[in-house]
C-alpha cells in the first residue's frame, strides 16, 4: 500500500514563507499526477495544485504567483513551497498522489498564518 508522510506546517505570519514536504514509501515515478489540497473547517476540501508526469502544473487563482510546486523524483517527495501567505491560506494541507484509476491521500497538515 501506498504511504504519503506530510511535514511542514505551522503557525506563520501573513506576508511570511512555509515550505511543506509529502514523502511517498515508494517510488513516485509512476504516478501520473501528485498535488496538494486544502480544506478549512466547514469548507469544501480544494486543490491548490498539482504536477503531472510530464512535469506540467497546475495552480489554483487564489495562489498562484504565490505558491510553487515541484517534485524530486530520487527523494521520492514533493514539496509545496508557500510564498507571501495570507490569513485565507489557513487550512489542513493534504497531499494527494493518483496513478491510473488509484488515488492516495496524507494524513494533513495544519497551516495557520496570522495577521
Amino acid at each position: 500500500q501506498v504511504q504519503l508522510v506530510e511535514s511542514g506546517g505551522g503557525l506563520v505570519q501573513a506576508g511570511g514563507s512555509l515550505r511543506l514536504s509529502c514523502v511517498a514509501s515508494g517510488s513516485i515515478f509512476n504516478f501520473n499526477v501528485m498535488g496538494w489540497y486544502r480544506q478549512a473547517p466547514g469548507n469544501q476540501r480544494e486543490l491548490v495544485a498539482r504536477i503531472f508526469s510530464g512535469g506540467s502544473t497546475n495552480y489554483a487563482d487564489s495562489v498562484k504567483g504565490r505558491f510553487t510546486l515541484s517534485r524530486n523524483d530520487a527523494k521520492n517527495t514533493v514539496y509545496l513551497q508557500m510564498n507571501s501567505v495570507k490569513p485565507e491560506d489557513t487550512a489542513v494541507y493534504y497531499c494527494n498522489a493518483r496513478r491510473a484509476v488509484n488515488g492516495y491521500w496524507g494524513q494533513g497538515t495544519q497551516v495557520t498564518v496570522s495577521s
